[in-house]
């Protein structure tokens, strides 16, 4: 029987996750319940997780915009939580590099982007407010 590793499988994903089960099992040589059972596993464990990659502007969002925030440390739990709970904020991250915060958002208009911004630079916990428009996805 021919191992797979998790990584070559994980790579096969990344090409295309909604590749077939049986394409997988024959470009492996395994039977698709094995191909079946390893994505499971991998699941389970949280080592991949499938989720959209949504075209925003064809939507309509024609502003993406990163945005860097540095918070009072004091306060970063709870602009943390503000933040998780904002409709606008599609994505969170934390971060080691310029700033404390990254936020994505994407607005249909610059209008409610500067909105957005501007709510965030009101806020006494939040230092610094450093916006980033995306032009274009370049990969």
């Amino acid at each position: 029987m021919v191992r797979i590793s998790d990584i070559d499988l994980i790579k096969e994903l990344e090409k295309n996750s909604r590749i077939p089960f049986t394409e997988l099992a024959k470009k492996f040589r395994v039977s698709e319940a094995a191909i079946r059972k390893r994505i499971k596993k991998l699941l389970k464990s949280g080592t991949i997780k499938f989720s959209l990659d949504i075209n925003y502007k064809k939507l309509g969002y024609d502003y993406t915009a990163i945005i860097g925030i540095d918070v009072l440390p004091e306060h970063l739990v709870k602009v943390i939580e503000m933040l998780k709970d904002d409709k606008e904020v599609k994505e969170l991250y934390s971060s080691s590099g310029d700033h404390m915060l990254l936020v994505k958002v994407v607005f249909k208009t610059s209008d409610n982007l500067n909105r957005f911004v501007k709510k965030l630079e009101k806020n006494k916990m939040i230092t610094k407010v450093c916006p980033a428009i995306i032009v274009e996805r370049l990969k």
